[in-house]
């Protein structure tokens, strides 16, 4: 019987073309919104393997870059590609990495890489027929301290599981509506993050054993959402995700273990044990990621992983669904908001 490969790694024949001989590679952006200019676009301008040279939304422009209204417009009419990276809301990005594929590009994928796991079979096909590049790029496994946490977790026993995954989203996604749509995923979208720090720490299988999602009544996709999830050996695991959450973040996760309480925070940038701040080094998560895209362009290697994204697919299927307040992005517009409904009660 074959395995269900929510974990793609696939090593493809070396062309002969150029293209993974050399570095810098020509890179084209595409999308500018808040992640590409505060994330891809200073990782990239640093990078010594990548340069930016032009980019394609049908909004906005780089100054001094070739600037396409579409990622159409940049293959036909731009400057010669290597590859692009994609940072373009999820819903129709598989159009455009099989696009970007089936022009000769390498393909980098902002998360979630795609909206099922079918796209990325699919993606992960064309690659190989096309001998190239593609790539999901989970930022938040490339925080300092999750390569540490996983090292010191290796020979330990882990008891329990705890995340607490809670932001504001009018600060982190404001004016966004893609968010609220159908494939937007809601507060999935940051809790995602928490979902690839955990299976990057936990190689073996999760499953979902039940969910609470709660959704205003004027969206699509939920603002709150509560999951519990067993890893190996019935490993307990409790996920909370919360878009309401006001003032500074909490990304979080604890880990309970036989030699002490392991704790991540500031979404995997920080780690302590029982209390006791360790040190892990600066922020480079984009800059890792960079690196990393550029390691598997030299050696002909394409990694798409999706159990991020099958866990919550799981998720959603399984949900008990509770219907609240309408959320809007300003409270103003509406006498009755989601905060001031005291329609649920988050669990703590």
């Amino acid at each position: 019987m074959a395995a269900t490969r929510v974990r793609i790694v696939t090593t493809v024949i070396q062309p002969a073309d150029a293209t993974r001989a050399r570095a810098p590679w020509q890179v084209g952006l595409v999308g500018l919104g808040k992640i590409a200019r505060d994330q891809h676009l200073p990782a990239l301008t640093a990078s010594a393997d990548f340069e930016v040279v032009a980019s394609a939304d049908p909004l906005s422009a780089l100054p001094h870059l070739p600037a396409f209204a579409s990622l159409s417009a940049m293959l036909r009419d731009g400057p010669a590609l290597d590859a692009v990276a994609l940072c373009t809301p999820p819903q129709g990005r598989y159009a455009l990495a099989a696009a970007a594929l089936r022009a000769g590009k390498h393909v980098l994928l902002e998360k979630p890489p795609g909206l099922s796991l079918g796209e990325l079979e699919q993606l992960n096909q064309l690659a190989m027929e096309r001998q190239l590049t593609v790539f999901s790029a989970w930022h938040s496994r490339a925080a300092a301290a999750v390569a540490p946490a996983k090292a010191w977790l290796a020979d330990r026993r882990i008891g329990s599981i705890r995340i607490d995954w809670r932001e504001d989203v009018r600060q982190w996604h404001p004016g966004q509506q893609w968010i609220w749509q159908p494939g937007g995923l809601g507060v999935f979208d940051p809790g995602i993050n928490a979902l690839s720090i955990l299976t990057e720490l936990l190689e073996a299988p999760i499953r979902v054993d039940g969910c609470e999602l709660w959704t205003p009544a004027n969206r699509q996709t939920p603002i709150r959402a509560s999951l519990e999830m067993h890893g190996p050996d019935e490993l307990p695991i409790a996920c909370g995700l919360d878009w309401t959450y006001p003032g500074e973040p909490r990304w979080d996760i604890e880990l309970l273990t036989e030699d002490g309480r392991l704790r991540l925070e500031q979404g995997g940038n920080r780690m302590s044990l029982d209390g006791q701040p360790i040190e892990v080094g600066p922020e480079r998560e984009y800059a890792n990621l960079y690196r990393q895209f550029a390691a598997l362009i030299a050696s002909g290697q394409s990694l798409l992983d999706g159990r991020p994204l099958q866990l919550v697919s799981d998720a959603l299927l399984l949900a008990e669904r509770h219907a609240v307040a309408p959320f809007y992005d300003d409270p103003a517009d509406a006498g009755q908001s989601f905060e001031a409904s005291g329609a649920v009660a988050f669990p703590s």
